[in-house]
């Protein structure tokens, strides 16, 4: 595998490295070494799938509050879809801001997402689906949500939202003392 740090730290885009011959190849998705040596999380406890049926389907921009924060690591398996994070630590100096990146079937690329930050995705294409290996058990109490087009981020998603659930169209406005206690 190969880890690139974004601009965000403790977020990676990681490749794999594919071993090919003329029957095709072979690729790690996962090795509790490498994650270690890199200081990423290596104990998931859910495995998600998602498929969103339409092209510019949103999802997100979802997280968990601590304790029940969680590292996810996303793939897309089939379509394309364009993955963003959103740095909410309070204490991070890069609190606020976003990066993106298009992870397909085809690049076989993947995010990890760090504790404390949000998540979100918008499909490329239709039938796309995405996994994601998941840190930490899903708490109803502790999920969180910041709006999509929240205008104290301006996050630039790549074509506008066809289909967005109710949920994530009303979550408020940024507000620290909702969003981060």
């Amino acid at each position: 595998m190969k880890f690139t740090k974004t601009p965000l730290p403790g977020a990676y885009v990681i490749d794999l490295e594919k071993l090919g011959d003329d029957r095709g190849f072979f690729a790690r998705l996962y090795c509790e070494n490498e994650f270690r040596e890199h200081e990423l999380e290596t104990h998931f406890v859910q495995i998600n799938n998602s498929l969103s049926a339409q092209k510019g389907t949103l999802r997100g921009m979802h997280y968990q509050l601590e304790p029940a924060a969680e590292v996810k690591v996303v793939r897309c398996i089939k379509g394309s879809l364009y993955d963003v994070i959103l740095d909410l630590r309070q204490d991070s100096p890069t609190f606020g801001q976003w990066y993106g990146a298009e992870l397909s079937a085809e690049n076989r690329r993947m995010m990890y997402v760090p504790r404390g930050f949000g998540h979100g995705f918008i499909t490329l294409e239709d039938d796309t689906e995405a996994f994601y290996l998941v840190s930490n058990f899903y708490a109803p109490e502790k999920e969180r949500g910041v709006r999509w087009n929240d205008p104290r981020f301006n996050i630039e998603w790549p074509i506008e939202p066809v289909v967005v659930s109710e949920k994530d169209s009303n979550h408020p406005d940024f507000d620290p003392d909702y969003h981060l206690k």
